[in-house]
């Protein structure tokens, strides 16, 4: 099980995962943050940048706010050395 922080960017031009902003992962989606949309597309976009299925990719804190606390239920192997390239993009 794995924890980290991300930044969200709702209402973005494109969905994108990359950078840093006071150490949480910067997460941006098109959906706006209305009735959970942003939520649920912040949850496909890092599965699909972490290579795991969307349902593995939980927001245990912040569901209501730009600042979230994802868990992965079953993290591959790697997945720091992921994240740690995604933050520096």
């Amino acid at each position: 099980m794995t924890r980290f922080a991300i930044r969200v960017k709702p209402g973005a031009k494109r969905d994108a995962v990359g950078g840093e902003h006071a150490g949480a992962l910067v997460v941006s989606v098109r959906a706006p943050a209305i009735e959970g949309k942003a939520n649920e597309a912040v949850r496909k976009v890092l599965a699909s940048e972490l290579g795991v299925r969307s349902r593995d990719v939980l927001v245990v804190q912040g569901e209501r706010g730009r600042d979230k606390l994802i868990e992965l239920a079953a993290a591959p192997a790697g997945v720091e050395d992921v994240l740690a390239a995604l933050r520096a993009r």
